[in-house]
């Protein structure tokens, strides 16, 4: 006899609520693609209309790669509910809350200077699902029981 105890293993009804955690987050990162997408619609736009005059807002370009690595983020929060330790998911719960604070709050800011739109964009592709994968994941980790006491 080895040792070593095995790593638990899960149920398969453990396993399918994992999965259904990281399908939550990986829907809130895909709703935050979706949102920056029609936001550069929405930015063109107002572009086309303004006949090639500068709009507001324009970017340095050395800046714009912030962008991409502020909702490139969010494959961490999908990756760490993925993982799905215990340790893990309370990651993914605090990385995935903050990812949604900050983006509902850019989204709102966003839509008081662009537009009512805007920000019903971030609430509808951002928030909403976020919510429900805050509210799953914190439910999933009140209800593991002491079987992850060594992780």
């Amino acid at each position: 006899m080895s040792s070593e105890s095995k790593p638990y293993q899960g149920s398969p009804v453990d396993h399918h609520q994992q999965n259904r955690i990281t399908l939550f987050w990986l829907t809130t990162g895909v709703g935050a693609v979706l949102y920056v997408t029609f936001q550069l619609f929405f930015y063109v736009n107002n572009f086309t209309r303004a006949h090639g005059a500068t709009p507001a807002i324009t970017f340095d370009p050395n800046i714009l790669w912030v962008f991409s690595a502020f909702y490139g983020f969010w494959i961490v929060t999908v990756l760490l509910a993925l993982i799905g330790t215990q340790k893990a998911q309370w990651a993914a719960l605090i990385f995935g809350t903050l990812m949604v604070v900050l983006n509902t709050l850019g989204g709102i800011s966003d839509g008081l200077r662009d537009g009512w739109y805007v920000t019903f964009s971030a609430v509808f592709f951002i928030t909403l699902p976020g919510i429900f994968a805050i509210v799953a994941t914190w439910r999933h980790l009140k209800r593991k029981g002491a079987h992850y006491v060594n992780e």
